[in-house]
C-alpha cells in the first residue's frame, strides 16, 4: 500500500532553550522523515526598507533553520507582526514540488488576537495534494471565536478544493487549541452542524491513534506545565475523506516531537506541544 507520511507540531517560536530544542527537533524530523510537516509559532524576520526582493534564509526564518539541509521546500505565512518585521505564523514544509501557496486572515480581529490559514498545493508522486496549516486563537474562553474561524476554514478548503478525484483529498493540521469534545472539533468531524451544515474531516487519531487520550498539550513536559492548564489533545491532523477510493485514510497515527533529553542540568523537550505523525493512504 502506498503511503504519504504527514506530521505538525507548534514549535512555540524560539521561547526556552531554543539552540537545544532546535537541535531535538531536527534530529527528530530527520529520523522521521515526513513527506510534509505543518509548523505553527514559526518566526520570520523581514527587514524594512533594504531594498530588493526578500530571500528568506535560516538567519531569517525559523522554517528554514529547522529545515536546512533536509531537502524540504518551504511555504510560510504570516498570521501576525509582532514588531520591526518580525513575523508569527505558520509554514509548510514539503518534500515535493510546492506547485503554489497562498496565506488567508481567519476571523478573531475583535479578540486581540489574529490568526491565520496556510494554503499549499503539493505535487506528490501520487497526485496533487492540497494541504493546509493553521493555528487557531489559544485563549480557553474563546470557543466562540474558533468557532468562527474553523467555519472559515471549511470554507476555504472547499473553495479552494472542492470534491474532485482528480486530486488526494486535502489535508488539514495544526493547533486547533480545542478538544474533541469542543463545538469547533465535533464540527469538523461530524457531530454538530454549526448554522445548518455539516461537513466531515476524519480525525487521525480516532482512525489510527493508540487508543490512548493522545494528549498533545501535556504537563508532564514541563514546558507545557508553565501554563498551569490541564493536559489535553488540541493539535490535529484531519482529513476531508477517505474519498471514494480510500485515498487519504489515516491508517498509523502516534506522538512525535515528545522525548526530552537532559541539557546542562535540565530535561529539555522539542517543544511545549507534542507533535502528531500519520501515514496516509495513497
Amino acid at each position: 500500500m502506498q503511503r504519504l507520511k504527514v506530521a505538525t507540531l507548534n514549535v512555540w517560536n524560539k521561547s526556552g532553550p531554543w539552540a537545544a530544542r532546535l537541535a531535538l527537533i531536527r534530529a527528530e524530523l530527520e529520523r522521521e522523515a515526513p513527506d510534509i510537516l505543518g509548523l505553527q509559532e514559526v518566526l520570520r524576520l523581514v527587514p524594512a526598507g533594504e531594498g530588493g526582493e526578500y530571500v528568506p534564509s535560516a538567519a531569517t526564518c525559523q522554517a528554514y533553520e529547522i529545515a536546512a539541509g533536509l531537502g524540504y521546500e518551504i511555504a510560510y505565512g504570516a498570521a501576525s507582526d509582532w514588531h520591526a518585521g518580525l513575523k508569527f505564523g505558520n509554514a509548510l514544509l514539503s518534500r515535493h514540488p510546492i506547485l503554489e501557496y497562498q496565506n488567508f486572515r481567519l476571523p478573531g480581529l475583535e479578540s486581540g488576537e489574529t490568526r491565520a490559514l496556510l494554503y499549499a498545493r503539493l505535487a506528490t508522486p501520487h497526485g496533487a495534494l492540497p494541504a493546509f496549516v493553521t493555528h487557531l486563537n489559544w485563549k480557553l474562553h474563546h470557543g466562540s471565536v474558533r468557532v468562527a474561524q474553523v467555519k472559515e476554514i471549511v470554507s476555504r478548503v472547499f473553495e479552494i478544493a472542492p470534491i474532485d478525484e482528480a486530486c488526494l483529498p486535502p489535508v488539514l493540521m495544526g493547533d486547533f487549541n480545542a478538544e474533541p469534545a469542543a463545538d469547533e472539533i465535533r464540527y469538523l468531524c461530524g457531530h454538530s452542524g454549526l448554522g445548518g451544515g455539516t461537513v466531515y474531516f476524519a480525525d487521525a487519531w480516532v482512525y489510527g491513534g493508540d487508543g490512548t487520550a493522545g494528549a498533545t498539550f501535556d504537563r508532564q513536559n514541563a514546558f507545557a506545565g508553565l501554563a498551569h492548564e490541564p493536559p489535553r489533545r488540541i493539535d490535529y491532523i484531519f482529513v476531508r475523506g477517505p474519498d471514494r477510493k480510500l485515498r487519504g485514510e489515516p491508517l498509523h497515527t502516534r506522538l512525535a516531537f515528545a522525548t526530552p533529553v537532559e541539557h546542562a542540568g535540565e530535561r529539555v523537550w522539542p517543544s511545549d506541544h507534542f507533535g502528531l505523525v500519520t501515514e496516509l493512504s495513497v
